[in-house]
């Protein structure tokens, strides 16, 4: 795919609405996507502790470095309102669908790769064709037992982990297949807005990076 260039001829005018496109996102009703349940997946945290997953942290980055993990940001919309689709765990705990990298996976690549494997079917290789945009922000953590910050604090040479999160352009109408130990909820940006007594940090921090695009409800 070549590179895409505005010339100059074009004006300010046309740089400006090819900006509005691509600050647009289109959101379709809810009523239009298909859930489904699949096997249970075996979940990392299970019965570990903090300890014990401090730990295991420990060991990967001595062995892997940097610890690298991609959260996709999908949105729905119910009652004229936009909704983010996010997982929960035993009926408590709230995450993005997404996920920790392989060693040398690029973001895009494994995004797409946790995402069928927590929203597709039963033979998730046959559905990888998730529409990624633009990474719209980035979390650190400075230490295993730290928590994450949507910075680098100056004081941390070496971050154990980085967390990014990138905008998913659902299609018109779609499949979620779930693992049956999770549940996949549609919930208001406006109840997500800054609870992260919640929803945490980082999900409570959505709506806010969310407010320079325009959304456009799709109803047709």
């Amino acid at each position: 795919m070549g590179l895409e260039m505005l010339s100059a001829e074009a004006g300010p005018e046309a740089a400006g609405e090819r900006s509005r496109e691509e600050q647009a996102v289109e959101i379709y009703p809810l009523s239009r996507y298909y859930f489904g349940a699949k096997d249970a997946r075996s979940l990392s945290d299970g019965a570990e502790t903090a300890v014990d997953r401090a730990l295991r942290l420990k060991s990967n980055f001595e062995a892997h470095g940097l610890r690298t993990c991609v959260h996709g940001v999908l949105l729905v919309e119910l009652s004229g309102h936009p909704h983010l689709l996010l997982l929960q765990v035993r009926n408590s705990s709230f995450l993005l669908p997404g996920g920790r990298l392989r060693p040398a996976e690029q973001d895009v690549q494994g995004l797409r790769r946790k995402l069928a494997g927590k929203l597709s079917g039963a033979d998730p290789n046959e559905d990888r064709n998730w529409q990624i945009g633009e990474c719209i922000g980035m979390w650190w953590k400075s230490d295993f037992e730290a928590g994450p910050l949507p910075y680098l604090p100056p004081n941390a040479r070496s971050p154990k982990e980085c967390i990014k999160l990138f905008l998913v352009r659902l299609p018109r109408s779609r499949q979620f297949i779930v693992p049956r130990n999770l549940k996949l909820l549609a919930v208001p940006l406006s109840q997500v807005h800054a609870n992260a007594q919640v929803y945490g940090p980082i999900i409570s921090g959505v709506p806010n990076l969310l407010s320079k695009f325009s959304v456009n409800f799709v109803r047709g």
